[in-house]
């Protein structure tokens, strides 16, 4: 592969399916649940509640990819984003780019103050919530294989079968995942990718790291970030972003326009109705921290320490 299909490959990378873990948000739809995978450009999954309540905002994070959510019926513990991290396991605040990082979270703050959240705003003004909701339901399931296959890859044989359980209900009754009839009749489980499935295999986080126009990582969460995509079929059955030999999809290979243009108009679609859902969230809570990149991090580590643990 030459070097630039190598760089095509890694931009679409940075466009396709997330693979973080997300706190489901609940709305006022009774039959419509969030099962998004995607949080709003800068929101960091585990850290709306517990950064609010403390004078953080998860909000200026990162520009997110789709970052899928808990959906596990025990509502989550506080998280202090101040704490020790060596209370919450053997994640370490280990961050030696940090002069880097840093640079990148504010750049990604300003993307977001001065792009995405007008743009937003605007489409909030014409599509309404119940809509917004069934679109992040509809992205969810489409990420149904990753999630599964990380079920299975960690032994986990009642949430494989549950992922499962949840893709057929939703795809069939609930029309294309626009309606989460899972969760009404209490099918649910803990959201795994393969940067859980890594850690549960004895990896170790590595340093922490951001990236532009995306949620926080660490180098671990990052190399399962790219191999859930791989994970995933519709990247290379459906709009193929990965060739397989010998292997069809629904778009051709030789269309690597049509292939870029679908794939990143999904991916920019999904962010926009993500963070138009999470507009009135962390308004006025930005000057109230000092250190709000760190904020953010000890929020993130937390919270995917705590993920791999479950």
């Amino acid at each position: 592969m030459t070097g630039g299909r190598w760089f095509a490959l890694w931009f679409m990378c940075l466009f396709a399916g997330g693979c973080a873990e997300q706190s489901a948000l609940v709305t006022s739809t009774p039959a419509i649940h969030d099962q998004s995978g995607t949080r709003s450009l800068f929101d960091i999954p585990g850290t709306s509640s517990a950064l609010s309540a403390t004078g953080a905002d998860p909000l200026l994070a990162a520009a997110a990819p789709p970052m899928p959510p808990r959906t596990d019926a025990v509502e989550d513990e506080p998280i202090d984003p101040f704490a020790n991290l060596s209370d919450a396991g053997d994640q370490e605040e280990y961050d030696p780019w940090e002069p880097l990082n840093t640079k990148i979270f504010e750049f990604n703050r300003h993307v977001d103050r001065y792009v995405l959240k007008p743009v937003a705003k605007g489409y909030n003004f014409v599509v309404p919530d119940l809509v917004q909701v069934g679109i992040s339901n509809m992205f969810y399931n489409l990420r149904f294989a990753p999630r599964f296959l990380n079920n299975v890859f960690q032994g986990k044989a009642k949430g494989a079968t549950i992922e499962v359980g949840r893709f057929l209900l939703n795809s069939t009754v609930g029309i294309g995942g626009f309606f989460d009839l899972a969760k009404e009749v209490d099918l649910v489980t803990p959201e795994e990718d393969l940067g859980q499935t890594l850690g549960f295999y004895g990896m170790k986080p590595g340093p922490y790291v951001m990236v532009p126009f995306m949620q926080p990582f660490t180098v671990r969460d990052l190399v399962g970030y790219v191999g859930d995509i791989f994970l995933n079929p519709i990247n290379w059955l459906v709009v193929p972003i990965i060739e397989v030999e010998g292997v069809p999809s629904v778009i051709a290979h030789k269309n690597r326009f049509t292939t870029s243009m679908v794939q990143i108009g999904a991916r920019v679609g999904e962010i926009v109705n993500e963070r138009s859902r999470n507009l009135e969230n962390y308004q006025g809570v930005e000057e109230a921290t000092l250190d709000l990149y760190a904020a953010v991090r000890n929020a993130y580590l937390q919270r995917r320490a705590q993920a791999i643990k479950e």
